[in-house]
């Protein structure tokens, strides 16, 4: 995914940052999703879907908010998971809402900020150092995708998203989030040659 400004070089504000991240935590979301319907877990388009999307991104928000909450002060920090869950839930609300119809965006909008919330003080009680999650940051978000699950891809649930779908999102994550703070500054692209 790409994580590094345009234009590098100027300042960023926290809004810039979590609007950038949101859609990079909508697609870790979306990915999340497909590997887990290429590995057999059953999850149906309809609301089973869109309530996995809300769970993955909650999960990347949370591993986003470890990562950035000692760059910015206490303002900053409010400014960055406002405009980021605000945008994430745009993003869900927007998809949900025309693709199955059921309800309009601001009630999707407000039961996604309301189940982040929720998450916020949940997954507070976890561990997350140098390498990511602890295991019972991860365990914690197994639980919670296990419960949308049918009953057959309970149990495999767990093992699935501890193992392989919880350290991957938050390592891109982790990775997106150093690529958005980076200053280096870039190597100028090489012009095409004509005729290349």
């Amino acid at each position: 995914m790409k994580s590094q400004w345009f234009r590098p070089g100027r300042p960023r504000t926290p809004d810039d940052v979590a609007r950038a991240l949101a859609f990079i935590v909508w697609r870790v979301a979306q990915n999340m999703l497909k590997s887990m319907r290429r590995a057999d877990f059953d999850i149906d388009p309809g609301p089973q879907y869109f309530d996995f999307l809300a769970e993955a991104a909650a999960f990347a928000i949370q591993v986003a908010w470890r990562l950035v909450h000692p760059r910015y002060d206490d303002e900053g920090r409010v400014a960055f998971m406002t405009s980021l869950a605000n945008r994430t839930a745009e993003e869900l609300a927007e998809n949900r809402a025309r693709l199955l119809g059921e309800e309009e965006p601001a009630a999707i909008k407000a039961r996604f900020i309301e189940l982040l919330n929720r998450r916020n003080g949940e997954y507070s009680e976890f561990g997350f150092g140098p390498e990511g999650p602890d295991f019972a940051f991860l365990r914690y978000f197994a639980t919670a995708v296990s419960e949308l699950m049918p009953e057959k891809d309970k149990r495999w649930t767990w093992d699935q998203v501890i193992a392989i779908e919880g350290p991957e999102a938050a390592a891109t994550v982790t990775k997106s989030i150093a690529g958005l703070f980076d200053e280096t500054p870039r190597r100028p692209r090489r012009a095409a040659a004509p005729g290349e």
